[in-house]
């Protein structure tokens, strides 16, 4: 993987997402006020939240594009696993936000009617919000950047709950009212869902999950195909940011010379390295092989 294109096309995916929330915060927050429509101004602090959850993004971005150093050297990929962390956080504080507000205006009795305009800023929002969803999680899957994953579904969770402030707004318009305030409620728990997904997601990558089972295979097969190899076994592998580190057991003849053996398992971990490109390093112990499962170190 190219990372230095990696981060270029992330940095571009931020910054066209940061822009983006900057002008719908800023429409819907004056609109959503002048119009009296709780569930665009609901809609308005989810992208203001969009807004803050981009910027730590693209810190992150760049902190995980540093090279390896003295206190982190095994580089600074996880801080997007971090920031995709502080991100599901941030969401849900603004959906306990939204729902309490929007809950305080349902039960006061006193529901305003928002003007039609609020329904048009609702579906510039809807168009504006799923198409930087599909630009930021096309380059997020791209690149396996799990910061800008977590960033396309925020976008996402925006396009949602403008589609729920959009038929809140319709039907207060339509004469009932209870339905824009109900809509911030609806639009609280789609960003509380889409915050929850996140959360444990970052939390797996920080504690070193497995793979999925066909990365293990791969690994394995690739290990298994060198000359010499008489057996591939605990092979283990752990995410570090978008990449993957491995460290695996192979056996060989134990009447190879250590130079020998040592060589073979210099190119298991070349083959590894071309083979699946996500993996960034290999640690291989070589064992004797006796014609047993059993291994003997």
């Amino acid at each position: 993987m190219n990372q230095e294109q990696r981060y270029k096309e992330s940095k571009k995916a931020s910054y066209l997402g940061l822009w983006g929330n900057i002008v719908l915060t800023l429409l819907k927050g004056s609109v959503g006020l002048l119009a009296g429509s709780t569930a665009l101004v609901a809609d308005a602090v989810h992208s203001a939240s969009d807004f803050i959850g981009t910027v730590i993004v693209i810190k992150g971005v760049q902190i995980a594009h540093l090279p390896p150093d003295q206190s982190h050297p095994y580089g600074h990929h996880k801080a997007e696993s971090i920031v995709s962390k502080i991100i599901a956080i941030i969401l849900m504080i603004t959906a306990a936000f939204i729902a309490y507000e929007a809950g305080k205006i349902l039960f006061s009795g006193v529901i305003m009617v928002p003007r039609p305009v609020a329904i048009l800023v609702a579906f510039i929002s809807i168009l504006v919000k799923e198409g930087l969803y599909r630009y930021t999680i096309r380059i997020g899957r791209k690149y396996k950047n799990s910061a800008l994953i977590a960033d396309a579904w925020h976008q996402r969770s925006d396009a949602l709950s403008s589609i729920a402030a959009l038929i809140g707004i319709t039907g207060a318009v339509l004469g009932y009212p209870f339905m824009d305030p109900l809509a911030g409620i609806v639009v609280a728990g789609l960003i509380f869902k889409t915050a929850l997904d996140i959360y444990i997601d970052a939390i797996n990558d920080l504690m070193d999950s497995a793979p999925p089972k066909e990365v293990l295979d791969k690994i394995t097969d690739a290990a298994k195909i060198i000359s010499g190899v008489r057996k591939v076994s605990d092979v283990k592998v752990r995410r570090y940011g978008s990449l993957y580190y491995v460290d695996m057991k192979i056996n060989v003849s134990p009447d190879l010379s250590v130079e020998k053996g040592h060589a073979i398992a210099a190119r298991v971990k070349a083959n590894v390295l071309l083979e699946i490109e996500d993996v960034k390093d290999v640690l291989i112990h070589v064992n004797p092989h006796y014609g047993s499962d059993a291994l003997k170190e």
